[in-house]
C-alpha cells in the first residue's frame, strides 16, 4: 500500500477527526507541496544568533525566520514557531502552499534549544530542561523575548517584520520534547498560541508530561487545535512509551471535546513520516482561517454539571491592590476587601461595586453569621471583629493572627491562624464560641491553615493548607471542638511550584469543595477527587464566594480584579439551615 500525497482520510462524525492507516517507515515519500515548484515565489531565510535571554540566561540559540515574498509589512503576518530549527521542508511547503493560497501569509520561526557554553567544561543542552517541563517559561520567552527580536530585523529588501499577536494566527510545532513544548505554550497561553503541531511527542515522564493526559480531562477546555503524530514502534523507556503516551493524549482531547486530529504508523523515534504529511497537517490547522479556534464543548458529565455552556467569567471591578475576603449576605450581596488599602467593598444584586468600610483595619477574611452580622480578621492589630447590623464594631477576641474565617449556623467561629512567613511555629486554628470564650482546636500538622469552610450539613470542616496540596477534614463535635483529622481533598500542584496555594474555599448544596489554588478554581467531588479545574482570566485567585439572588454565580477576588461566573450549582452558606447533600457516585 503506497502513501499518496493527498492520503484517503476516515472520518468519524462522533469526533470530527481523521485519520492515517498504519504504514511502514519506508511508504513516506515526500508530497509534491514539499518540493520546489516551477514558478512559485520563494521567500528569504534570514538566520541569527539569539543569546539575550533572561529566562533562560547564558543561553545562546539559532534562529531561522522564513519570510515569504507575497509578505506586506502593512499587514502583520500569521506566525509558525518551530522549537527544532527548519524540519519538515517548511519553507518549501509554505512557498506553494500559500502561492496557492492555501494558508494564510505565515512568517516562520524556527529556532534551536539552548546552548550554554563553558569556557572550560562542557557545554550544557538545555533542550530538556526548556522543552521537557511543564510551566510558562517557555511560552514566556517566547512571547517576551524570542518574538520581539524577531520583530527587530527586517528582510534583503528593506521590509520590517511585523508578527501578528492574535493565538488565532499562531501555531507552534514540534518533534519529539519539541512537540511537548509547543503544546505546553499553547496550553499555558492559548491567548498566543491556538494551532499545535506535536509529532512523536514526549508526553511521558521526563519532566511531568505524563500529567498532560489528567489535566486535559479537569482542566476546562482552552481554545486549541491539535494534531498528533506518532508511530508504533517510538521509544518505550525508563520514563514512558511514546506510542501509548499519544494516543492517551488524544483521547483526553477528544474526551474533553477539543478539535484534534491524528496520523499515525508504523515507525519509530523518527520525523520522517510527520515530513511526508506535513502539508496536509498544516493545511488541516489553518484550515477555516481566519474563523477563530474554539474552546471544547464539555463532554464530561461532572463538568457539565457546574457549568453552563456560553457562561464564562465577567469582570465584577478591577483597579484594587489585593483583594480578599470574599463573603455573602442572606441577600446575595457579596463583598470583599482590598487588604492593603484597608477598604471593603459591596457588590450589589445590580452588579454594581460599591464603598462600604473606609477603613478595614487590614481585614483579610470574612464572613456572616444568621442574624446578618459580618466578621472580620483585622490583619492590624490583630484582631477577630464584628460588625453589628446598626454599624458598631465589637472585637470579638484579642491576639488572634488570622486568616480567614466561618461562622457556623450555631454562632461557633473557626479563625485559621497561620504562622508569620519567617516563622516557624505550627498553624493553629481557633473556635471562638457565641460566649467570647476562645480555645483552639487544631495545631501542628497543617503547614499554612488558610481557608476554611463547612460541608453542607455543617458536619465537617473543612482547612485549606496552602503550603502543600491538601485540604483537611474534621469531624465537628456539638460543642465545637473536632475530630478525626484526615488529609482528604487532594489538589493539583503546578509543576513550576512546591505547593498549591490552597486559600479560600467554599461548597455547593451538592458537597462539591470549590478551591481557590495557583491553577484556578479546583472542584472536588464529595470522596475528595478533583473533578475540574477552572482558570481564572488572569491567572490569579485568593478567595471565592458563591452570590447573587439564588446564590448560583461564583465570585472570585483575583489580585487587583474581582471577576464572576454563573455555575449551574447553588453555594451552601454556613449561616443558612444545613443542608444533607446528595449521597456522591464512587
Amino acid at each position: 500500500m503506497r502513501f499518496t500525497p493527498r492520503f484517503a482520510l476516515t472520518v468519524s462524525l462522533a469526533l470530527a477527526s481523521w485519520a492515517v492507516e498504519l504504514r511502514a517507515a519506508d511508504e513516506y515519500p515526500l508530497s509534491p507541496d514539499s518540493v520546489v515548484q516551477p514558478g512559485v515565489p520563494v521567500g528569504e531565510l534570514i538566520k541569527f544568533d539569539f543569546a539575550a535571554s533572561k529566562i533562560f540566561p547564558g543561553t545562546t540559540r539559532t534562529v531561522t525566520v522564513y519570510v515569504p515574498k507575497q509578505y506586506d509589512p502593512a499587514k502583520p503576518a500569521c506566525v509558525f514557531v518551530d522549537q527544532d530549527g527548519v524540519q519538515f521542508n517548511a519553507p518549501i511547503v509554505f512557498d506553494n502552499l500559500i502561492a496557492r493560497g492555501e494558508l494564510p501569509v505565515i512568517i516562520g520561526v524556527f529556532v534551536t534549544p539552548g546552548i550554554v557554553k563553558a569556557a572550560v567544561a562542557q557545554d550544557r543542552y538545555n533542550r530538556s530542561f526548556e522543552y521537557d517541563g511543564l510551566g510558562d517559561a517557555y511560552a514566556r520567552f517566547l512571547l517576551e523575548e524570542l518574538l520581539p527580536d524577531v520583530e527587530q530585523h527586517a528582510t534583503a529588501d528593506g521590509r520590517a517584520i511585523k508578527l501578528s499577536h492574535s493565538g488565532n494566527d499562531r501555531a507552534i510545532a514540534g518533534t519529539s520534547s519539541g512537540a511537548i513544548a509547543a503544546f505546553t505554550a499553547a496550553w499555558e497561553r492559548p491567548e498566543a498560541f491556538s494551532r499545535v503541531l506535536s509529532g512523536i511527542g514526549t508526553y511521558v515522564g521526563l519532566r511531568g508530561g505524563h500529567n498532560y493526559s489528567t489535566l486535559i480531562r479537569k482542566t476546562e477546555p482552552k481554545p486549541i487545535r491539535v494534531f498528533l503524530q506518532d508511530g508504533s514502534n517510538d521509544n518505550n523507556l525508563y520514563a514512558g512509551d511514546w506510542w501509548m503516551a499519544n494516543q492517551a493524549m488524544e483521547r483526553s482531547l477528544i474526551f474533553s471535546g477539543y478539535e484534534v486530529n491524528h496520523a499515525w504508523c508504523t515507525d519509530g523515534h523518527s520525523g520522517k513520516h510527520l515530513t511526508s504529511i506535513f502539508p496536509d497537517a498544516i493545511r488541516w490547522l489553518w484550515k477555516g482561517w481566519p474563523e477563530p479556534v474554539k474552546a471544547g464543548a464539555l463532554n464530561d458529565e461532572r463538568m457539565g454539571k457546574i457549568l453552563i455552556p456560553g457562561e464564562g467569567w465577567q469582570l465584577v471591578g478591577e483597579g484594587y491592590r489585593s483583594t480578599e475576603g470574599a463573603a455573602v449576605n442572606a441577600k446575595g450581596e457579596v463583598f470583599f476587601n482590598d487588604v492593603p488599602a484597608s477598604k471593603t467593598y459591596k457588590v450589589g444584586l445590580d452588579g454594581k461595586v460599591s464603598l462600604v468600610n473606609e477603613d478595614s483595619r487590614k481585614s483579610n477574611g470574612e464572613a456572616f453569621d444568621a442574624d446578618g452580622r459580618l466578621y472580620s480578621v483585622s490583619m492590624r492589630e490583630p484582631r477577630v471583629l464584628r460588625y453589628e447590623t446598626d454599624g458598631k464594631v465589637t472585637v470579638l477576641a484579642e491576639d488572634i493572627a488570622g486568616n480567614d474565617l466561618v461562622v457556623a449556623r450555631n454562632g461557633h467561629v473557626y479563625v485559621t491562624n497561620p504562622p508569620a512567613d519567617s516563622s516557624n511555629e505550627a498553624s493553629k486554628l481557633w473556635l471562638i464560641k457565641p460566649d467570647g470564650t476562645k480555645q483552639i482546636v487544631d495545631t501542628g500538622g497543617v503547614r499554612y491553615m488558610n481557608g476554611v469552610t463547612f460541608s453542607p450539613d455543617q458536619s465537617l470542616l473543612y482547612v485549606a493548607d496552602y503550603r502543600s496540596h491538601w485540604i483537611y477534614s474534621y469531624v465537628v463535635h456539638p460543642d465545637g471542638t473536632l475530630a478525626n483529622k484526615q488529609r482528604y481533598f487532594w489538589l493539583h500542584v503546578a509543576d513550576t511550584d512546591d505547593q498549591s496555594n490552597a486559600d479560600g474555599i467554599r461548597t455547593d448544596t451538592e458537597g462539591r469543595v470549590y478551591v481557590a489554588t495557583k491553577l484556578g478554581v479546583q472542584v472536588c467531588d464529595q470522596p475528595g477527587r478533583v473533578n475540574a479545574i477552572l482558570p481564572t482570566p488572569n491567572g490569579r485567585i485568593s478567595n471565592l464566594v458563591f452570590g447573587g439572588e439564588k446564590f448560583d454565580t461564583l465570585f472570585a477576588t483575583c489580585g487587583d480584579k474581582v471577576f464572576k461566573r454563573k455555575l449551574s450549582a447553588t453555594g451552601a452558606n454556613a449561616w443558612g439551615a444545613p443542608v444533607k447533600p446528595t449521597k456522591p457516585r464512587l
